[in-house]
């Protein structure tokens, strides 16, 4: 009896004897089929093969294999988890997802079992991931993201488990970023982990009043409260949930047995940075800390470092080092400038970066280019310039929530091209042009008693230079005499009250772009007398040296440079043809720099200070 095989080849001869004529043993073919055979040599592209590719063939396969998986058809394993079973193939499972390329390639007892039962992965997540195999599909929401995470941690499909990740970040709460971290670190997920750290400081005193903080073991508060880059206005912050009154929020919580921490963790606080009257009218008088001998020992020597200013040198510790957040998510202001034709303006606009546009804000009171900006607890400061005829000594400061500008005590002199920088609870303004010489004059401001005091000058007069607080120290970088341009650095010591010389730049700068980042210095642009600049050095105190790093993507001389989000940004500028409105951005990460969207209203010549987005978005 025949079978399929046998009857498919007889009429597949019948058919070739009607189409060919055999003669003999040796078939040929009919004189409408015959045709030359070509050798390599006659074919115009020397190839005796070719290669066909179906770009489509397995976005064909794929779907086709999970109707046959649907159909149960020639499914050779079932996983089971949960009393519940998944059919599939082994071939499939292998190929895309590692787990079990590694289970069914490798001899091990399950590679050659009907039935394997999966531990530690929910059920519906199993199920997902298997479908994904066969798909590449997988839909993931708020009820199921932490399962998913954990089976395709669990399984090794990376790309799903950072899916999952970025769905997590996108969602990050002041309520739930805590224990989205603690989820992260147990997977090991250290970009999540990293991401978390990241909103945790920005938002530390949204972040500080949730019920996953007051929840908090010891040992988990401890390494929040002690590090540098929480974002905290001051210590205090006038008793909103700033880093004291966080601790004591959480010992509060369960006095009785947390009291005995409350030590060790007010040795984590930066006590100095306190203001007198805060440590007088709410620290002392907190009774826990009335009751320890550990907790009054800390409050004096905080008590002090107000009382004898000349003893501070030798109570230098981590406990007098100012916070600093490297990943500030802020708003970025750019102030005045020049317009094309060079006329001075008071116009401000501010970037967005949640958007990713520049947009029109309040304008200043006064015209202002070659403005000195800085910021100080929310709020911009913008000093001196030049308005289109005089130079000025007028101040003015923005509030961002009652958005209006409005005018303090004027500094003692005239300053244009001026650099200026806060540290601490003060603003310094150096050097800068009067309209006659070059300035090495330098004033301190206290917003606090809206009051100037002229303080010691720095050792070189410096106009147009660049002007950044850094580790305690206000740096002054290049600029220009009226003589000469400059390469050289020094620093002022807020403690000892005197200028010294330091480790000077690789290139003379004025009219330079200052900011620090990740613990390091960055200079960028300028002029040098005879170029205009776009190379970018960086400094780093751990070296005591400076070293170029990747150049801009055109030459700014009078280019602002900020820190914001963990990158750099350089605004605006001149090229030695035209003002520039053009922003790029360095990433530290990649050394490299890239366009983003231009200013809108400015060209060049601009102020720029960056006022941190305090309020985690909605």
């Amino acid at each position: 009896m025949k079978n399929l095989m046998d009857s498919l080849m007889e009429i597949e001869n019948t058919k070739l004897k009607q189409r060919f004529s055999l003669s003999g043993s040796s078939p040929s073919l009919s004189p409408a089929l015959k045709c030359p055979i070509l050798s390599p040599s006659d074919h115009p592209l020397s190839d005796d093969h070719i290669i066909f590719h179906q770009d489509d063939l397995f976005l064909q396969g794929f779907p086709i294999m999970e109707e046959i998986r649907r159909l149960g058809k020639l499914c050779d394993v079932t996983l089971k988890v949960d009393n519940q079973s998944f059919s599939a193939h082994r071939i499939v499972l292998a190929a895309n997802i590692p787990y079990f390329y590694a289970m069914f390639t490798n001899d091990m007892v399950e590679s050659t079992q009907r039935d394997i039962t999966i531990h530690g992965i929910d059920a519906l997540a199993l199920e997902a991931l298997v479908n994904f195999a066969y798909s590449g599909l997988i839909t993931i929401d708020v009820n199921n993201v932490q399962s998913l995470m954990v089976g395709a941690s669990f399984l090794q499909l990376t790309q799903v488990r950072n899916a999952c990740a970025e769905f997590l970040k996108k969602r990050f709460h002041p309520q739930n970023v805590l224990g989205i971290r603690t989820f992260a670190d147990t997977l090991g997920c250290t970009p999540l982990v990293e991401s978390a750290d990241k909103y945790l400081q920005q938002y530390f005193q949204d972040v500080s009043s949730s019920d996953e903080f007051l929840s908090l073991s010891y040992k988990e508060l401890t390494d929040i409260i002690h590090r540098d880059e929480l974002h905290v206005t001051s210590e205090e912050q006038a008793r909103k949930q700033c880093v004291f009154e966080a601790v004591m929020n959480w010992v509060n919580r369960d006095p009785e047995l947390r009291r005995k921490d409350l030590p060790p963790l007010l040795g984590k606080v930066r006590l100095p940075l306190l203001s007198p009257h805060y440590l007088a009218d709410r620290v002392a008088t907190e009774e826990l800390i009335r009751t320890s001998h550990e907790c009054r020992d800390l409050l004096d020597e905080a008590r002090d470092y107000h009382l004898m200013p000349e003893r501070r040198p030798l109570l230098q510790s981590f406990r007098t080092r100012p916070r600093c957040c490297n990943f500030i998510i802020g708003h970025i202001f750019a102030v005045g400038g020049l317009t094309k034709s060079g006329d001075s303006l008071s116009t401000v606009e501010v970037f967005d970066p949640l958007v990713g546009r520049w947009q029109m804000a309040e304008a200043m009171t006064m015209l202002r280019s070659r403005v000195g900006v800085a910021v100080m607890r929310n709020r911009l400061y913008a000093f001196g310039g030049y308005n289109g005829t005089e130079r000025l000594s007028t101040v003015e400061v923005f509030n961002p929530v009652e958005r209006v500008w409005s005018r303090v005590s004027p500094m003692h002199c005239k300053r244009s091209a001026v650099g200026a920088a806060a540290l601490n609870d003060r603003l310094y303004v150096c050097g800068g042009y009067d309209g006659i010489t070059s300035l090495n004059t330098v004033e301190c401001y206290q917003p606090d008693r809206d009051e100037w005091t002229l303080i010691p000058s720095m050792v070189k007069h410096r106009s147009a230079g660049g002007v950044v607080a850094f580790e305690g120290y206000i740096y002054a970088l290049g600029g220009h005499d009226g003589l000469s341009i400059f390469d050289s650095v020094e620093r002022y010591d807020p403690l000892t009250q005197r200028w010294s010389t330091v480790k000077p730049m690789l290139s003379r700068r004025c009219r330079l772009g200052v900011a620090t980042l990740n613990g390091k210095i960055y200079v960028c642009g300028g002029y040098d007398g005879s170029v205009f600049l776009q190379t970018v050095e960086m400094f780093d105190p751990a070296t005591n040296e400076w070293k170029f790093v990747a150049p801009m993507n055109v030459m700014r001389s009078r280019v602002a440079l900020v820190a914001n989000m963990g990158k750099l940004w350089a605004i605006g500028g001149y090229d030695g043809n035209s003002n520039l409105s053009t922003v790029e951005v360095y990433d530290p990460q990649s050394n490299t720099w890239s366009f983003v969207a231009s200013m809108c209203a400015h060209e060049g010549g601009v102020g720029v200070g960056v006022i941190p987005i305090c309020k985690p978005p909605d």
